[in-house]
């Protein structure tokens, strides 16, 4: 038997695989040499030490199957619709407010602007001037992140007792998560706008809107008919919706489902006409029950040792903040980025503000911007093309755990969402997340001024690798 000398590597053709910068790759094609181009590159600059330990660490690999387990097994049945009195036990002059903790002196335009709004429309304050005078002061004023009441806020977030709130249920896991009513797109509370509209607003939903939907969702419970939103949120995603700033499929599917106990619900006819007509023309509506629904999933993954999965993605306007479920409730922040994307009417870049809002659980539960390629349209409202869409996707599984098995994409051969995100894969890839989002001015009392992409600051995920291994 006869051995070919390097088991026949010189007489067979070559292929070489390369990983690094391109230039080598493109110097071996330029000699008709085939190629496999890897994208591998450095981790990030300084996390070398700390994604060792926590790769090491022999905890890991069966906290994160945990985590993610309880992410996908986790169920979102809207329950109840009733004030965050009543629901959360916020007190007078307590208000919730979107992302990691923040004082009022550090707040951002539209955070600001939706505390003065908030304000106004308890009684707390006569004009914008005292309730600016009263928040600036601080007494009997207390502001907390919805998080740390398993709530979830869009942009501002601000949640005062007399709003109303959806009340999600997670049977399998025993948790509830809550959210407020959406008001619709423009010179709204949650983008910063106080007007008077914005007030009469208000009032309305609680007045009007709020009494209605708690009667239709619990006439629904007493027939023994839960509202499922996470089976909901599978069927947009297969009709071009991703569930963070694209939700019309999953909008009119809800509405269908509350319709009719709408029209059945103790109120004059007009004004259950005006309570359907501004839920049906409302291509939000439904944003402000998928992410509770998303917040319920992340909060089942929460608090298992040694776990590297990201629990909590949101943003005050300031600063950009996580929480993994390996560190338990500590934050980890870093300045929230501007997003880059369309403007309505003659708004600007100069316009916004940074980043804003609690519904990167979307993101967090594996829609949102991680689904884009489920939503290729998106990018009509956000900025980008199709193409964009489609590698947002695709790259993001490259930081997550697993793929969803309820949330789908047709395009991609019906795989399941890239969900789990995994601070040790974003720190060795240097892929961080990607998020479309709403974009607030930066000014209070300006409102909406357009929607784009951003992606969170880098040194949220270092610092939280850091805990990570000093946990190890």
């Amino acid at each position: 038997m006869t051995t070919l000398p390097l088991h026949g590597l010189l007489s067979a053709d070559v292929s070489v695989a390369t990983a690094g910068v391109s230039l080598f790759a493109d110097a071996l094609r330029a000699q008709a040499v085939p190629v496999t181009e890897s994208a591998w590159q450095p981790p990030m600059p300084g996390t070398e030490g700390d994604l060792a330990r926590v790769l090491a660490d022999a905890r890991r690999e069966a906290a994160n199957a945990e985590a993610v387990s309880r992410m996908l097994a986790a169920g979102a049945d809207l329950v109840d619709v009733r004030p965050a009195h009543e629901a959360l036990g916020l007190e007078k002059g307590t208000f919730l407010h979107a992302g990691p903790p923040i004082e009022f002196a550090r707040a951002s335009g539209p955070l600001k602007g939706a505390l003065v709004g908030a304000m106004l429309f308890e009684g707390l304050a006569g004009s914008v001037e005292e309730a600016e005078a009263k928040l600036e002061k601080g007494d009997g004023i207390t502001l907390e992140p919805c998080h740390h009441r398993d709530a979830v806020g869009p942009m501002a977030g601000v949640i005062s007792p007399s709003m109303w709130l959806y009340e999600l249920r997670d049977e399998v896991h025993g948790n509830t998560s809550w959210c407020s009513l959406n008001e619709g797109l423009g010179k709204v509370l949650r983008y910063g706008a106080y007007g008077p509209e914005v007030i009469d607003r208000l009032h309305w939903m609680n007045a009007t809107l709020g009494p209605i939907l708690q009667q239709a969702v619990r006439a629904r419970v007493d027939q023994g008919a839960t509202i499922d939103i996470k089976a909901i949120i599978a069927q947009m995603l297969q009709m071009g919706d991703e569930g963070h700033n694209r939700n019309r499929a999953g909008s009119l599917m809800l509405l269908r489902e509350l319709l009719p106990t709408m029209i059945t619900a103790d109120a004059s006819s007009a004004d259950i006409a005006e309570a359907v007509r501004f839920s049906g023309a409302n291509e939000h509506f439904f944003l402000n029950l998928g992410m509770p629904a998303c917040k319920l999933a992340t909060l089942a993954a929460h608090g298992i040792p040694g776990s590297s999965i990201v629990t909590t993605m949101a943003r005050n306007g300031t600063d950009f903040g996580i929480r993994v479920s390996g560190t338990g409730d500590e934050w980890f922040t870093g300045p929230a980025n501007t997003p880059e994307g369309l403007f309505l009417g003659s708004y600007g870049p100069e316009d916004a503000n940074p980043d804003i809002g609690d519904s990167a659980i979307t993101e967090t539960g594996g829609i949102g911007g991680f689904a884009m390629a489920a939503a290729p349209a998106i990018v009509k409202f956000v900025g980008g093309d199709v193409p964009f869409a489609l590698k947002a996707t695709q790259t993001m599984y490259e930081i997550t755990a697993a793929e969803h098995t309820a949330f789908q994409v047709p395009i991609l051969e019906f795989r399941g969402t890239p969900t789990g995100i995994d601070v040790a894969a974003v720190a060795r890839t240097g892929i961080l997340p990607q998020i479309n989002t709403g974009m607030a001015g930066r000014v209070a009392g300006t409102g909406q001024v357009g929607a784009g992409l951003v992606t969170p600051p880098a040194e949220c995920f270092t610092q939280a690798l850091a805990a990570l291994a000093r946990l190890t």
